[in-house]
């Protein structure tokens, strides 16, 4: 049974269904997934549409619908009896679900370790007693579960270095969307959620403004990841201006693409500085939510860097704009900064070694470590 809970764990899981199935040709897989899931053999048992928020005051309001999918799936669990549960990220959720599934006897596997190093980190004992194997995809979360006692952590690399390989050349994929290869090209990306877009996409927006009004050739290209996100932005461009809207391309489901031909971006703070950072493309990570969020979460984060690209360099390549620190203006003097040829090329040079970090096959190895985990439980029985 698996169970994910947001966009990104529903391509993680696709992929991990994949994997698992060239080893266990047999295997069967349920339980809460998305359509790459699906579309990979799944059989969703619920369905993680609009499942994802963020905020205080949402995730308070989602409580209600939380603790009904809690209680289908623990009765799901109960009468499919699987061989193993593997909960993939979405840590509000599956940390509580762990929790309820360990003491139905099930066998539990966590894969994408809950950033409990950035904050909150008294879940490391939830994760000790109720998860039997823990599979990070950030090399240095290993060592420091390690430190507070907690073995039963393996890297297996990050599946993000396989999956974000453009699939055409710069000329090829400008040539589609009507870019052109010769003029400078920004990609933005504002994010997936709906806080995020509310409030990125309209700072973001200003600083193309004003990268437009220093180099009017500048094209600016929001690369999104779903219809909602596609629409949400085309309406935010009705304020743009007639004159203006030539130079604005929204870019839905490739974002790869956009990155790769992109001589800079701005990107929210995510998974996706990663994708960028294995791409090679030179960024700023940005990251703004509401004034009570940011009161009540800040105190509780603990880390030197947010944009992950940062943190897996263990130093500060991309400079960050978090909260009051993210204007139009600092954003557009950062990336205009990007664009001077030898910054650029030192980034992309900086971020080659972030790529080597992370490592690769990161599915694949997923995928071996829980077919062994399940025939190992097999054997026991057996014998």
């Amino acid at each position: 049974m698996i169970v994910a809970g947001e966009p990104s764990g529903d391509a993680l899981g696709a992929k991990l269904v994949e994997e698992i199935r060239l080893i266990e040709p047999d295997s069967r897989f349920y339980g809460a997934g998305g359509p790459k899931m699906s579309e990979a053999g799944f059989e969703a048992d619920l369905n993680i549409d609009a499942w994802s928020v963020t905020g205080i005051i949402p995730v308070a309001l989602a409580v209600p619908n939380f603790l009904s999918r809690l209680r289908q799936i623990k009765r799901l669990a109960k009468e499919r009896d699987p061989d193993l549960v593997i909960l993939i990220d979405f840590p509000e959720f599956n940390l509580k679900l762990a929790k309820v599934l360990k003491k139905q006897g099930h066998r539990i596997v966590y894969y994408v370790s809950p950033q409990l190093w950035a904050w909150r980190k008294y879940r490391a004992k939830t994760i000790k007693t109720n998860v039997d194997l823990l599979l990070s995809i950030l090399p240095f979360e290993k060592e420091w579960y390690e430190v507070r006692g907690i073995e039963n952590v393996e890297y297996v690399g990050n599946p993000i270095v396989d999956r974000v390989e453009p699939t055409a050349s710069k000329h090829d994929f400008c040539a589609r969307f009507e870019l052109d290869t010769y003029r400078p090209i920004i990609a933005m990306l504002p994010g997936s959620r709906s806080k995020e877009l509310r409030f990125h996409v309209p700072l973001m927006i200003d600083a193309a403004k004003l990268l437009l009004s220093r180099n009017s050739d500048t094209q600016i290209v929001f690369a999104t990841a779903g219809r909602n996100q596609f629409e949400t932005i085309r309406s935010a461009f009705n304020d743009i201006g007639e004159s203006l809207r030539s130079k604005f391309f929204v870019i839905d489901g490739y974002t790869p693409g956009v990155l790769s031909v992109a001589d800079a971006a701005a990107i929210s703070s995510g998974t996706a500085t990663l994708e960028a950072g294995v791409i090679g493309t030179p960024m700023a990570i940005v990251y703004k939510m509401s004034k009570l969020d940011a009161a009540l979460l800040g105190p509780m984060v603990d880390v030197e860097h947010v944009g992950l690209t940062n943190l897996v360099a263990g130093k500060r390549i991309a400079k960050e704009f978090i909260q009051n620190e993210f204007t139009a203006a600092a954003l557009a003097e950062e990336i205009t900064r990007l664009l001077n040829p030898e910054i650029n090329r030192a980034m992309r040079d900086e971020l080659s070694q972030v790529t080597e970090r992370l490592g690769s096959n990161g599915s694949a190895r997923a995928a071996e470590l829980i077919v062994g985990l399940v025939n190992e439980d097999k054997n026991k029985i057996i014998s």
